[in-house]
């Protein structure tokens, strides 16, 4: 009550609630009654449903790793920059794998696509050891996401390690098979999921047989984030797949026991602070909650969360605001625990990150340890009335979602249904339409753009070398065994072949050890199972590209003419009577690369019109009040549209009930605060024949 007396009888709600794209509503204030609403009051760090943290002790006891990614091609050019990572406080070695290597293929000439697109080519024994040459594998580890090759890769280093007299328990990490990342980032999987999830198995087996600190299944809950989902969307269909993967194993004769502290999901870091924090710890919450109804004990329940800043934000337009962005997603992620962390470079969006740019990402991480230091402190945000509140209410929506995708079959039948990749599309639809109307404002894009910047040209992909250009040739995944490089291996893959389930995997690392390469054992243990069938593709998206599109064609504008296309504000009236809308219609237009010419106004319709037109501009703003429309802006419409130059007349405002009257004078279009502004500058742009 006392707040919307001080809002002069406003809507309390309308002015201090905030509706987020969760269909949360965040309250201006929380209280110790939100706090003793909840359930979860009297929980610890590292007990059960571990909203608080997996482990009690968070990343006090070690820290969190530092997991930056390295998205280049050459096994040697990957070498390279990875020692000088690890020398300067990387504690991880993250391999990315291009698509060929994901899917287990060797890299083929006739499919360049697949081959070192922003990630690391392997399709041989050597291969690794020129990638990891100088690296102790068994004092740094591995963070590896597979696809549907994880227990080859698994085994390539496994047989680098045989090379230098260790034992595969050496290796310690994660090498993550993830074949539902794979088939909704293609459309299509190679070998279908029941091969995927045999060799799932195969690798969860053998690194819990052997006792290999592995975690051995991926979960990218992150994919859907990127391509626009709410938290609500990255949680549940993050939980629906885990607990898809669960199922398959179990079938596979892998208890939940033996297979739920194999897992580790990847999580987006995203813009905003609080729901990034709430999210992860929802994120166990849920996970405790399935895998105990599905059996598991409190160690099968603790979930291992993977962070990774998110792309879904980032900006090509004045792009070391992104610094700021993954600075802050990084803090969420160490508040939310998680533990590891990839802080993607400010300009991974738009070029393959040079040394400055990584060194910048990863001083975020080392900065907020050793100097916020942030891993000193168990669960900080433990007890904020405001953070377990969202936390809750984040949990309970996730789930009701999960179960929507239960009753659909669980997460396979609702992908192949096209249920998920809908719900994220209209989501994404819905948050790209409040950047583009600028309701959501994004900093140096669609708010306070810096018309003097020149945007930067977007990279193509990494393309790793072909087979050709390999030290030694080796065969494609079409060439028959025996006949390429590795024609000495063919015994060894026979007795792949042959092998039964349970020396699968030691096979795979004799073949390796003895010249096969990833495409010749992938084939073996692939031979004649289908390809799983097209469903609707989930692929990254960022909300800026449409102001970032309408940028260049205002670059190319000035690039050929040598000016930007011009705007001029036919103020009339003194400022206080065209200010506002003044300023509101420059930033609407420099959204768009439009030189906006500005003035302190015009006494007369007269006088404003013949400024506009010797200014030669082809497009006039008129600004001025609603009140003092229906007498100066028709007159000053029709003045426009007499000249020679007829330029186009729009109306800063929209007065509904005199708009039609306006059109008639000449103005044809209206800018105002609901209008979709991406989509009117590309229509401006469009006239202007730019």
């Amino acid at each position: 009550k006392a707040a919307e007396e001080f809002l002069g009888g406003a809507p309390f709600e309308k002015k201090l609630v905030t509706r987020t794209p969760e269909g949360i509503d965040l309250q201006p204030i929380y209280t110790r009654h939100d706090w003793e609403k909840l359930p979860l009051q009297a929980t610890w760090p590292g007990l059960p449903p571990y909203l608080r943290d997996s482990a009690a002790l968070g990343s006090r006891s070690n820290g969190w790793k530092i997991a930056q990614e390295l998205p280049f091609g050459r096994p040697d050019e990957f070498n390279r920059a990875l020692i000088q990572d690890l020398n300067q406080g990387q504690n991880c070695v993250h391999l990315l794998f291009d698509a060929a290597t994901r899917l287990g293929l060797d890299p083929d000439p006739r499919q360049p696509r697949e081959i070192g697109g922003r990630g690391l080519s392997l399709a041989t024994l050597d291969d690794v050891k020129r990638a990891l040459r100088g690296v102790d594998l068994t004092a740094v580890p591995v963070h590896a996401s597979s696809g549907i090759s994880a227990a080859s890769i698994a085994a390539l280093l496994a047989a680098s390690l045989a090379e230098q007299g260790m034992k595969p328990s050496a290796l310690h990490g994660a090498v993550l098979s993830d074949p539902i990342a794979e088939w909704i980032g293609r459309g299509d999987l190679p070998g279908g999921l029941s091969a995927a999830y045999d060799e799932m198995a195969a690798l969860t087996e053998w690194a819990s047989s052997d006792r290999i600190p592995l975690t051995t299944v991926g979960v990218q809950a992150n994919l859907w984030a990127d391509a626009g989902g709410s938290a609500v969307h990255e949680l549940a269909f993050g939980l629906a797949t885990g607990i898809e993967y669960l199922r398959e194993l179990v079938r596979r004769k892998l208890t939940v026991n033996r297979s739920a502290p194999r897992f580790l999901f990847t999580h987006s870091l995203g813009s905003h602070f609080f729901i990034e924090i709430a999210k992860l710890r929802a994120a166990r919450v849920l996970w405790s909650r399935a895998v105990g109804a599905a059996g598991g004990g409190p160690d099968a329940q603790r979930l291992l969360t993977h962070g990774r800043t998110s792309l879904w934000n980032k900006t090509v337009l004045d792009p070391h605001v992104n610094l700021l962005r993954t600075t802050a997603e990084a803090f969420a992620g160490i508040m939310g625990g998680c533990s590891s962390i990839a802080v993607a470079p400010f300009d991974e969006c738009f070029r393959v990150p040079d040394d400055f740019s990584r060194r910048l990402a990863r001083n975020i991480q080392i900065i907020l340890a050793e100097e916020c230091q942030l891993n000193r402190v168990v669960d900080p945000v433990g007890g904020s009335w405001y953070v377990e509140t969202l936390t809750l209410q984040l949990a309970d929506k996730a789930w009701t979602l999960f179960q929507e995708v239960e009753r659909k079959g669980g997460m396979a039948a609702a992908l192949r249904a096209g249920f998920p990749q809908e719900a994220v599309s209209n989501s994404a639809q819905d948050r790209i339409s409040r950047v583009e109307s600028r309701m959501d404002g994004v900093i140096g894009t669609n708010l306070h753009p810096n018309l003097g910047e020149s945007m930067a040209p977007v990279q193509p992909p990494h393309i790793a070398p072909l087979a050709a250009g390999r030290s030694t040739p080796i065969s494609n995944d079409r060439t028959p065994p025996g006949t390429g490089r590795a024609a000495g291996a063919s015994n060894w893959l026979q007795a792949l072949s042959s092998a039964p389930p349970s020396a699968r995997m030691a096979a795979r690392i004799d073949a390796f050890l003895n010249g096969a390469s990833l495409g010749e054992v992938t084939r073996v243990l692939r031979s004649g199972q289908p390809d799983e069938p097209a469903v609707a593709t989930v692929c990254a998206r960022r909300r800026s590209e449409s102001f970032e599109a309408i940028r260049r064609r205002s670059d190319a504008c000035k690039e050929r003419t040598g000016a930007r296309p011009k705007v001029f504000l036919a103020n009339l009236g003194p400022r206080k009577q065209h200010g506002a809308r003044a300023a509101f219609s420059s930033g609407f237009l420099a959204a768009g690369g439009f030189e906006v010419i500005g003035n302190q106004g015009f006494d007369t319709p007269e006088a404003a019109a013949a400024a506009a037109i010797e200014s030669k501009a082809p497009i006039v703003v008129i600004c001025s009040t609603d009140e003092t429309y229906p007498q100066l802006a028709p007159p000053l419409a029709q003045a426009l549209k007499a000249s020679t130059r007829k330029p186009r007349v729009i109306l800063a405002g929209f007065p509904a009930t005199q708009a039609d009257a306006f059109r008639k004078a000449g103005v044809d279009d209206f800018i105002h605060g609901r209008a979709n502004c991406a989509q009117m500058l590309a229509a401006l742009q469009d006239q202007l024949g730019l």
